[in-house]
C-alpha cells in the first residue's frame, strides 16, 4: 500500500501548514532547515540588519524633525519681522516730515511768538509736532540721544569734529539732524558734530 494513502488526515494538513510557512522562508534557510546553527546565525544577520534599519530609520525622523522645528521657527521669525518692520519705508519718508515741522518752529524768531495774531499759528505748528511725536511713540519709533553722549558709531554719524574745551573729545556737542530708531532697528543716524582737543 503507498505511504501517501496511509497517513492520516491530520498528518497531512500539518505537513501543508508546514509548506506553507516554508513558502515564504528564503531558499537558503530551506535547504538548510535541518541544521539548527546555520538557521541561527542567519536569523541573527537579519535581525542585526533589521536593527540596524531601524535605528537609520529612527536618526532619519529625528533630523526631518529638527528641520521642520527650523524651518517653522524661521517662518514665525519672519512673520514677526514683516509685522514689527514693514513701515520703515514709510517711517523713514515721515521723518521729513517731522525735520521740517522742528526746522519751522526753530525758524520762529522770539518776538514773534510773543505777538497775538502769531499764537494761535505757531500753538498749531507745535500741537502738530506733539501729535507726531506721540504716533511716532506709538509706533515704536524713538529719537536717538545724541547732544552730551559719546559718539556711537551704531547710531550717531559724525559730520565735523568741532575743537573744544568744554567737552571730553568724541562727546556729541552739536545735532545738525536727528536720528530714530524703529524698535531696536536704526531708523536713521543722528548727525553730529563731535568734540575734539583744539590744536
Amino acid at each position: 500500500m503507498n505511504d501517501e494513502n496511509t497517513k492520516e488526515p491530520q498528518d497531512k494538513a500539518v505537513d501543508e501548514e508546514v509548506a506553507r510557512e516554508m513558502e515564504g522562508v528564503p531558499e537558503h534557510l530551506r535547504e538548510g532547515a535541518g541544521d539548527e546553527e546555520a538557521a541561527d546565525e542567519a536569523l541573527e544577520d537579519a535581525l542585526a540588519s533589521l536593527r540596524g534599519d531601524l535605528e537609520a530609520a529612527k536618526q532619519d525622523v529625528l533630523y526631518a524633525r529638527a528641520e521642520t522645528q527650523n524651518v517653522r521657527r524661521r517662518m514665525e521669525k519672519d512673520v514677526q519681522d514683516a509685522r514689527n518692520y514693514a513701515a520703515t519705508g514709510f517711517a523713514r519718508d515721515i521723518l521729513s516730515v517731522a525735520d521740517n515741522l522742528a526746522r519751522a518752529l526753530d525758524a520762529i524768531p522770539s518776538d514773534q511768538r510773543e505777538d497775538d495774531k502769531l499764537k494761535g499759528f505757531i500753538a498749531g505748528i507745535e500741537a502738530t509736532q506733539r501729535e507726531l511725536e506721540k504716533v511716532f511713540n506709538q509706533n515704536g519709533i524713538t529719537r536717538i540721544a545724541a547732544k552730551g553722549m559719546p559718539l556711537d558709531p551704531n547710531q550717531h554719524q559724525a559730520m565735523m569734529e568741532i575743537p573744544t574745551d568744554d567737552a571730553e573729545p568724541g562727546t556729541i556737542v552739536q545735532e545738525m539732524q536727528a536720528g530714530y530708531m524703529l524698535k531696536d532697528r536704526l531708523l536713521r543716524p543722528a548727525m553730529v558734530g563731535v568734540a575734539k582737543k583744539p590744536d
